[in-house]
């Protein structure tokens, strides 16, 4: 029963109707009192004036801490800031309704506050595209733990010809997501569990060599966000599902640590050799522990946001190991805050080194790229992020890349901008680690 209540759907207008007109009922109820309260007109007008007011503080609090200070690294939406505006609103409301006295009126005034808090969190919810059931919010990784040592030696050593790929019997029908530990042994980095989704032509007896692709959650994040979220396992299942079982490994490395850590996927004393982790300890591991083929032509690398950004820092700087990419919103040089702390914190305070990290530099450095693909994409109306993107083609056309960018229709620096991407990138990338042409979106 707990199970069913977990996976109840809390985006949908099922859910969201019922507790928006409940809210807006009780809302009202509590602005303009009973009919045979004491002063109604007054204390009405002093309740509606203190949700005014804390509706202001809430659209104040969004502007200082999201367009002053960036503190989340995100543009926020007139959505979200009007959510956010009701649920400072109902606060306020509350306080005011306390003061002003009467039992009745207090119980009624907590139920409206929790109400537009509890509404004004799901429509944030919704805008944001995050969290489709209480499950995803309560459980942060939710795939099964495998020890995968079984797999390392296995396979045909051939690395997959699709046009002579056949399904053999007994192969499962679908592919299967798990979770793994990849230990730092190079760069003693504290990551927690990776997940691993395997098509079904990696899951069968003797597999064939497949393409693999590195997939990296953004920042706060965890490695599950790109499968519970993103529905990474989702879009590459359909393609397993119309292509006989072949579609690649995915590998979702943990290069945070920790949710909201941010150590921008590079070596340093103070955050840690995140880099090191992904490009040696991962990379290693997936060479010892998965049915993969070798060389950059089937190696690929994803991500969004603070994992687009790394996205771009290891395939700009190891076109050896990854031959295709696809970055949703990456920002234009690896950051934690602002330049500044990021300097501080991970270069040592060398301004130079700091820039020489930005994949525009490296593109730069390295000079001409061959047989190398970059897909680029971000919502329509991410206006940061668009720019960002924009510079960050623009060098990779220069630097004779193979491009494309994908714009999705009105999101933002959200998921639903992911899921977008992912649907309309995915084919490029996964026709160009050599699996077969995909018409259309997944």
């Amino acid at each position: 029963m707990l199970h069913e209540l977990l996976r109840v759907p809390i985006t949908g207008s099922s859910l969201l109707v019922p507790v928006y007109v409940i809210a807006a009922l009780l809302a009202g109820w509590v602005l303009i009192g009973p009919r045979r309260e004491r002063h109604r007109l007054r204390r009405a007008a002093v309740r509606i004036g203190g949700a005014a007011v804390g509706a202001a503080v809430g659209l104040a609090a969004v502007w200082w801490t999201g367009d002053v200070q960036d503190d989340f690294g995100v543009q926020f939406t007139p959505v979200t800031r009007m959510w956010i505006a009701f649920a400072f609103a109902g606060v306020v409301l509350l306080l005011v309704v306390a003061v002003q006295g009467g039992w009745l009126a207090r119980v009624l005034a907590v139920a409206a506050a929790g109400a537009l808090v509890l509404s004004a969190g799901l429509g944030v919810n919704v805008d944001f595209g995050f969290y489709k059931n209480i499950e995803q919010a309560v459980a942060t990784n939710p795939y099964p733990t495998r020890d995968l040592r079984t797999m390392a030696g296995t396979g045909s050593h051939l690395e997959v010809d699709a046009a002579d790929w056949h399904a053999p019997a007994g192969m499962p029908s679908t592919g299967e997501t798990i979770s793994v530990k990849i230990p730092g042994t190079v760069s003693h980095f504290r990551a927690r569990k990776a997940v691993v989704w395997l098509p079904p032509a990696a899951q069968v007896a003797d597999p064939p060599r497949l393409p693999v692709i590195v997939a990296l959650s953004g920042q706060p994040g965890q490695p599950a966000d790109m499968f519970q979220t993103g529905d990474l396992g989702s879009f590459l299942g359909r393609y397993a599902a119309a292509h006989h079982g072949l579609a690649p490994i995915v590998v979702s490395p943990d290069q945070l640590a920790a949710p909201n850590r941010n150590p921008m996927c590079v070596d340093s004393r103070r955050l840690g050799r995140s880099a090191t982790y992904v490009m040696t300890d991962t990379v290693h591991w997936i060479e010892h522990h998965l049915p993969v083929a070798t060389g950059p032509g089937a190696w690929g690398v994803l991500g969004f946001s603070q994992g687009a950004t790394c996205t771009m820092q290891f395939s700009t700087e190891h076109p050896d190991v990854f031959g295709s990419a696809l970055a949703i919103s990456s920002e234009l040089a690896p950051v934690t805050g602002n330049a500044h702390t990021s300097t501080e914190l991970a270069f040592g305070g060398s301004t130079a080194a700091y820039r020489a990290a930005a994949p525009v530099a490296i593109m730069a450095a390295h000079g001409q790229y061959h047989d190398h693909l970059t897909v680029f994409g971000y919502g329509s109306m991410d206006a940061p992020y668009r720019a960002s993107t924009e510079t960050l083609h623009a060098a990779a056309v220069r630097a004779g890349m193979q491009t494309q960018v994908i714009v999705s229709p009105g999101s933002a620096h959200d998921w639903n901008t992911v899921r977008y991407v992912l649907a309309h990138g995915l084919p490029v990338v996964l026709a160009h680690l050599g699996l077969p042409q995909q018409d259309g979106a997944l």
